[in-house]
């Protein structure tokens, strides 16, 4: 079986998109999240959607509405959904045991926040060898005491171009490279 990739949405929660906790061009995220969702199904690649579960904290406990995908993310029954529980959705949760079950290597990460649970699933799969596909205008998060969220998102963006990667490789793509590059690749 050849190596597959996946499209992972990481928190794209209710709970995480609230008006005490407003996120850069929420829209835009959701609409290009969507797109790459539609054709990573027709693609036959895994979409995998990953929620924290804050279960016994009184945050994003499991079931609560703030626990839920947003309304306007195109989640479907055959996508795969992953609890997590801590930034890094690799710690204590199913993600690696159920890529290598789907023989993934490849990932195309999105979701939010850019600077907390994007970044810790980046720096952890990279530890694991995996190929990596930030994109680029696929994840937000929010204004920072410091820092504008805008600021944060073109930030780490140019620390994953930057980053030396293990055994694998990690490319950060606009959603439009990304389709334009998968439609030509079958």
């Amino acid at each position: 079986m050849e190596n597959r990739k996946a499209l992972l949405v990481i928190d794209m929660q209710k709970g995480s998109f609230t008006s005490r906790t407003p996120r850069f061009d929420r829209i835009g995220v959701v609409k290009r999240i969507n797109e790459l969702s539609l054709l990573f199904r027709e693609l036959e690649h895994p979409v995998v959607y990953i929620q924290h579960d804050g279960t016994g904290t009184g945050e994003f406990e499991k079931n609560d509405p703030d626990w839920e995908n947003l309304d306007d993310l195109n989640v479907e029954p055959t996508d795969v959904r992953i609890d997590k529980y801590a930034n890094d959705v690799f710690y204590k949760s199913e993600l690696h045991s159920k890529l290598k079950e789907l023989n993934v290597n490849e990932l195309f990460i999105t979701g939010c926040a850019t600077d907390f649970c994007v970044e810790s699933t980046i720096q952890s799969a990279l530890t694991k060898d995996y190929n990596i596909t930030v994109v680029e205008d696929g994840h937000t998060t929010g204004e920072r005491p410091h820092l504008k969220a805008e600021q944060v998102i073109k930030h780490y963006n140019w620390v994953w171009q930057n980053m030396i990667p293990t055994k694998g490789k990690i490319d950060v793509q606009k959603t439009e490279q990304i389709k334009n590059h998968l439609s030509t690749a079958y």
